[in-house]
C-alpha cells in the first residue's frame, strides 16, 4: 500500500482503460487513498460490477462501472454524465484507455487508424470537455493523461498510434494552459516499456521468431530501444499518477513527463 499521504479521501476519480494493466493498478492505488473509483473497460457489464463491487468492499468506497464504448462521443457523455449522478462529481480523470495495431503507413488499414486516433485521442478530449467544467466550479481537479514515449518519439510501423500519443501531449499542454487559474491541472505521463499482457505478447513473438527464452526476447526488446535493461511494473505509473494528484505537484502542469527508462535521452 502507498505511503503517500496526498489528502485525496473522498474525491471521485474516474479511470478509462482500468479493468486491466495500468489503469487497474492505478484505480489501486488512488483506492488505497480513499478516492472513489470510476472504472471502465472491455468487460461485460455483470464482470464489470462484480470488479466494483470487489473495490468497493476492499476499500470502503463508492464505485461505478462502465464499459462504454470510446469511440463514440455521445457513449462518453452518457458515461460521464452517469458517473457524476451516481457519485456526485469527477475530481481526478485519468485517460488511460488505449489500443494498438503496427504496420507500415501504405498498408495501415483505414478501419485500425480511424479506431486508435477515436480511442487513444479522441475520447480524451471528450472526457475532458466533460469534466473541466465540474471541477472548475470546485477550483480543484487533476488530468493526467497516459501518453506514451510514442508521443515524444516515433516508432516504425506505429503511425496511429504515434500520432495519437503526440496528439495528447498537444491536448494535454492546451488544456493545462486554459485551466491553469482553476485550480486544475492537466499532465501526461510518458512511459516506455511497461509490463503489461500486450507486451508479453510481443516477446513471446520474438522468443518464438528467434528461438530465444522468454527472458532473453524480453532483454532483446527492452534493450532495442532504453538503456534501463528493465521494464516498469504497472503500479509504478500509478504511483506517479497519486504524486500527480498530491499537493506537491501543484505547480506541475502542462507537461510531459517521461518514465522511459532514459529512452528519450539518446
Amino acid at each position: 500500500m502507498s505511503t503517500l499521504q496526498t489528502g485525496l479521501k473522498g474525491k471521485v476519480a474516474l479511470i478509462t482503460g482500468s479493468t486491466s494493466g495500468i489503469g487497474l493498478a492505478t484505480a489501486h492505488v488512488l483506492a488505497e487513498q480513499g478516492c472513489h473509483i470510476v472504472l471502465h473497460g472491455l468487460m461485460d457489464q455483470d464482470d464489470g460490477l462484480s470488479l466494483a463491487s470487489e473495490f468497493a468492499a476492499q476499500y470502503q468506497i463508492n464505485t461505478f462501472f462502465s464499459n462504454a464504448d470510446l469511440r463514440d462521443a455521445n457513449c462518453i457523455h452518457e458515461f460521464i454524465n452517469n458517473a457524476v449522478n451516481a457519485l456526485g462529481s469527477i475530481d481526478i480523470l485519468v485517460n488511460n484507455a488505449g489500443i494498438q495495431h503496427t504496420q507500415d503507413v501504405t498498408n495501415f488499414p483505414i478501419e485500425k487508424w480511424n479506431d486508435i486516433i477515436a480511442i487513444n485521442l479522441s475520447s480524451a478530449f471528450h472526457t475532458i470537455q466533460k469534466v473541466v467544467p465540474l471541477m472548475a466550479k470546485k477550483k480543484w481537479g487533476r488530468i493526467i493523461n497516459i501518453a506514451s514515449v510514442h508521443g515524444l518519439v516515433a516508432s516504425a510501423n506505429k503511425v496511429a498510434y504515434c500520432a495519437a500519443k503526440h496528439g495528447i501531449i498537444g491536448l494535454t499542454k492546451v488544456v493545462a494552459i486554459e485551466c491553469a487559474e482553476q485550480g486544475i491541472t492537466v499532465n501526461a505521463i510518458c512511459p516506455g516499456w511497461v509490463d503489461t499482457p500486450l507486451i508479453s505478447k510481443q516477446i513471446d513473438t520474438i522468443a518464438t521468431d528467434k528461438s530465444l527464452s522468454y527472458e532473453d526476447a524480453k532483454y532483446q526488446l527492452v534493450t532495442s530501444k532504453q538503456p534501463l535493461p528493465e521494464m516498469l511494473i504497472p503500479r509504478e505509473i500509478g504511483e506517479f499518477v497519486l504524486f500527480l494528484c498530491g499537493n506537491a505537484a501543484r505547480g506541475i502542469t502542462g507537461s510531459a513527463l517521461p518514465m522511459d527508462g532514459a529512452w528519450t535521452a539518446q
